[in-house]
């Protein structure tokens, strides 16, 4: 018994805790956060394990166990915990990137690619589709510019008809037939069943289209909101049959869908050749201002060579017909002008070319380049000729790119930008605006980055046009009118900074003229800098803005000439009428005083009149 009480004294000594230690200071803030994030591992990507160790110091071990102790258990059910090997992060730390590296794998799993057409189909918005009045607009404006070009392109006078029918309240159908080549069976699907599919975005020539957008949007609206698929008949040769397919788009893959496909149907149209496209969408019609009847009077005035039937869904037709019998000079294809390219576009284009060295790399893919201006840029550059292209560093890539700009290189070819011209213009605002005076001006080429294009200005000025009322602006961009975004394009901004008070027309602070006037504006150039996809205003680079500025004072002028002109005709007519009502009684009274007969008073009133008339020409 004596020898079990002095084993449990024993137990209970060994059992007794030490002496307790003194409280620490509780450490700063930065220190606190310091020692947590060395625990948790943040710092390692940028801090050697060598130094986390000297910060940190070694893993301590637990004590040695006493001999005559017995294990006790720990407050805790959980296992015991064990000392960790030096230099290793604590257990913490690596169950937490445990969980972090769980939650990417979870967010990873949700990633998947998104097709540009199943991104439009949420964002329609920025083709022009964003309320129904202007879907309306927008799907016949891109069928409409892809007639014009498929005609231009095969060098045919074109011939267009727009049809809209009204089936219901919001349901229309649009249809446009015109007098083009045709397409090819195999390509209609891809035209009109897929975006960005096209033949004009990797080439530098003036054409409407430039995206391969815009009248497959148009189908995917069609899609959204009816149902119905796109319906293209085409025929590509006066002696053959023409083909008939139901295009869908698959907006998950861009991929065109054969709803229906039919290779020998009648063609129906009064060509010999060309295109039609149906469509059911929803929309509303308006009349007036930014509705299609306006844009199709618009078409009209910028493309006089064309010959446009139009039929409103309150079924009244007109006919526009073609103002010259000419083509439009064909414009030509130009190569990417130095002054204009990116440095990553750059990298691409010597990645990409066929030339053996850097030299003729540079004379090969850029334009107005000689073996002189080329051997300049690699020489400020320092890149030698006769390097390969694809062997180029990145940072020599970026010497080559700050050399192109440093070289003075001649301004594009203008024969790759083709103009409406004065005298078309003349003819288009007479025949669409009832004026007293009509002029135009065109602006010598210019180039923006490196792109040419040329600026043209008309102006309208009296007649039946309101004279209480803000002038009217037409914004044309490549022979295409543009009816939305006003505020924001460049066009408006240069006609709004232009002091039409100096030229006699009256203007508020900051706002367009007013009077009875019609402002027309075209750019005309290989790559129109739109401010968004739907293409309904141009970005406001200075020099366009120059451009734009110069045409429209040479206009004013000549408009000043004129209201200077008239405002003389008009004082003249009003001191003629003084005269014609003065002269007789001056005649009364001089017969009187005189005692002149008839004859004589009549004599005597018309030398008098006869006198003042030469005198005031003379003046």
């Amino acid at each position: 018994m004596a020898q079990r009480s002095q084993n449990r004294r024993g137990a209970k000594a060994a059992q007794k805790p030490s002496a307790p230690r003194a409280p620490s200071r509780p450490a700063s803030g930065r220190r606190k956060g310091k020692k947590a994030a060395a625990q948790l591992g943040l710092f390692d990507t940028a801090v050697s394990p060598e130094k986390v160790l000297r910060r940190t110091g070694p893993a301590r071990s637990a004590p040695a166990p006493d001999a005559t102790a017995t294990p006790q258990p720990a407050e805790s059910e959980t296992a015991p915990t064990v000392a960790e090997p030096a230099g290793e992060k604590p257990l913490s730390a690596r169950r937490s990137r445990t969980k972090e590296r769980s939650m990417a794998e979870l967010l990873a799993a949700g990633q998947r690619e998104i097709s540009v057409s199943e991104f439009f189909t949420k964002n329609r918005h920025l083709l022009g589709f964003d309320n129904p009045q202007k879907a309306l607009l927008t799907a016949v404006k891109e069928a409409v510019d892809n007639s014009l070009d498929a005609c231009e392109e095969a060098r045919i006078l074109p011939e267009i008809e727009v049809v809209i029918q009204e089936l219901s309240e919001n349901r229309f159908r649009v249809r446009i037939t015109d007098n083009g080549p045709g397409i090819v069976h195999s390509q209609i699907p891809r035209v009109f069943g897929k975006l960005l599919y096209g033949s004009k975005f990797h080439r530098l020539r003036q054409s409407r289209g430039q995206q391969g957008i815009g009248i497959s949007a148009a189908g995917m609206y069609a899609q959204l909101t009816t149902g119905k698929p796109v319906c293209i008949t085409s025929r590509t040769r006066a002696d053959r049959p023409a083909h008939r397919l139901e295009i869908r788009i698959d907006t998950r893959k861009n991929e065109p869908e054969r709803v229906r496909d039919e290779k020998d149907v009648p063609w129906e149209a009064p060509f010999p050749t060309g295109t039609r496209v149906e469509m059911e969408i929803e929309a509303l019609y308006r009349a007036g201002r930014r509705s299609v009847d306006q844009y199709v009077e618009q078409t009209a005035i910028a493309n006089p060579h064309a010959t446009i039937h139009y039929q409103s869904p309150k079924g009244e037709r007109v006919t526009f017909e073609r103002l010259t019998q000419e083509l439009p000079p064909e414009p030509l294809t130009i190569k990417p002008h130095p002054h204009g390219v990116e440095l990553g576009a750059l990298g691409m284009m010597l990645k990409d070319t066929r030339a053996r060295d850097l030299r003729g790399m540079l004379v090969r893919e850029f334009s107005r380049v000689s073996d002189r201006v080329a051997q300049a840029m690699l020489q400020i550059a320092g890149l030698r000729p006769e390097a390969k292209p694809r062997s180029t560093k990145p940072e020599e890539i970026e010497r080559l790119h700050r050399a192109l700009s440093q070289v003075k290189v001649m301004s594009p070819p203008s024969a790759c930008v083709v103009p409406i011209g004065e005298e078309l213009i003349l003819k288009g605002l007479q025949k669409g605006v009832q004026a007293d005076f009509v002029t135009s001006a065109t602006r010598p080429p210019a180039v923006y980055r490196g792109n040419p294009f040329i600026v043209e200005a008309g102006l309208a000025w009296g007649g039946s046009l309101p004279g209480e009322e803000l002038a009217s602006l037409y914004r044309f961009a490549n022979r295409v009118p543009l009816q939305y975004q006003q505020s924001d394009c460049a066009i408006t901004k240069a006609v709004m900074d232009t002091d039409w008070r100096n030229y006699r027309v009256q203007q508020a602070r900051g706002a367009l003229p007013t009077g009875p006037l019609v402002i027309m504006v075209h750019i005309a150039s290989v790559w129109v800098p739109f401010t968004s996809e739907s293409k309904e205003a141009v970005a406001r680079y200075p020099e366009i803005l120059r451009e734009i500025r110069l045409a429209l004072q040479t206009c004013g002028r000549r408009l000043a000439v004129h209201l200077s002109q008239r405002r003389r005709e008009a004082e003249e007519g009003r001191k003629r009428s003084y005269i014609e009502t003065y002269i007789p009684h001056i005649g009364i009274a001089l017969k009187e005083m005189l005692r002149l007969d008839d004859k004589q008073e009549r004599k005597v009133v018309e030398t008098l009149t006869d006198t003042l008339r030469r005198s005031r020409a003379t003046v």
